[in-house]
């Protein structure tokens, strides 16, 4: 596709709005892996976001949204894409009683913290997930026994025709790794949280337990997606690939994490080949030894 003319009309429309071509993806996606997007926004709000999508439905564009990039994998080559990236800029955290409202692009780190600045409880959880709040949305991201779910009360986003919706309580329709918004060509603009009073030292120290036990656990000084596959109904993805004798295995620069078997993590220089290579050893090794099927959670991009 030829982005110029559109280039053009974007900033005859949206002067303040950032826009990058030829924009690595390695530097907005946590594997820290990925070839050129053709053209990448950076909208500085959540009505800018909705002014922008709605330009881009006039000229026929289908963007591809991501927030802060944990939970994709790009392509090696160049991604032929109008990307849109809304962390951390669309991301306004406000609080109100105790009601918490947070835009797309917050991260749930931030959420949190505003949450414990608060003396809010319900989210301390949540400070651990690298992703953002609509990614979040999307999966209904979780950790430590927590789920947004549990605090989530109504979400207002741009339906598939960008009219303004709206949807509350159980019409999200959450359960394990699932919202209503899975797989739907929808734009999360903002959430909001219902949480309860606490004691705001005890919430902060609930949130230093956690990152001591993530740090303790997890490789978070190596660039990955965090969790690889989704909990399968039978046992972990972890203790599955470990019990495969995979932990540490690798091709290329993807690796099998040695600290956790449930990471696949950028080694150094790994490609989105790489991985791929990888994930696909890991299942076919999982389901030749248990007969368990490994669901990703990674989702890649250009396929």
């Amino acid at each position: 596709m030829d982005y110029t003319n559109l280039i053009r009309d974007i900033k005859a429309s949206l002067p303040a709005l950032e826009l990058r071509q030829e924009e690595p993806m390695s530097g907005h996606c946590s594997f820290r892996i990925g070839g050129p997007a053709a053209v990448m926004a950076l909208p500085g709000s959540a009505g800018e976001l909705q002014q922008l999508c709605q330009l881009l439905r006039q000229k026929g564009v289908r963007p591809l949204l991501i927030g802060n990039g944990t939970n994709i994998l790009p392509p090696d080559g160049p991604l032929d894409r109008f990307v849109v990236v809304t962390c951390p800029a669309v991301g306004a955290v406000t609080v109100s009683g105790a009601a918490l409202t947070a835009d797309c692009g917050a991260t749930l780190a931030s959420a949190a913290t505003a949450a414990a600045q608060a003396g809010l409880t319900g989210l301390e959880f949540a400070h651990g997930i690298p992703g953002s709040v609509g990614g979040g949305i999307v999966m209904n991201a979780g950790a430590y026994g927590g789920e947004l779910k549990d605090v989530v009360v109504r979400t207002d986003y741009l339906d598939e025709d960008l009219a303004l919706r709206s949807v509350t309580g159980q019409e999200h329709d959450f359960s394990y790794r699932h919202s209503v918004f899975a797989h739907r060509q929808t734009v999360i603009l903002r959430t909001v949280f219902a949480l309860e009073p606490g004691d705001r030292e005890a919430i902060q120290a609930r949130m230093r337990d956690l990152a001591c036990r993530r740090r303790a656990s997890q490789p978070l000084d190596m660039p990955s997606a965090g969790s690889t596959f989704k909990r399968p109904q039978e046992g972990y993805a972890s203790a599955l690939i470990d019990q495969a004798g995979l932990k540490g295995f690798s091709i290329g620069g993807a690796q099998v994490s040695e600290k956790h078997a449930g990471f696949v993590v950028n080694a150094g220089g790994a490609t989105c080949a790489d991985v791929l290579r990888l994930i696909e050893h890991i299942q076919t090794t999982v389901l030749a030894r248990t007969g368990i099927a490994l669901e990703p959670e990674v989702l890649a991009l250009g396929r």
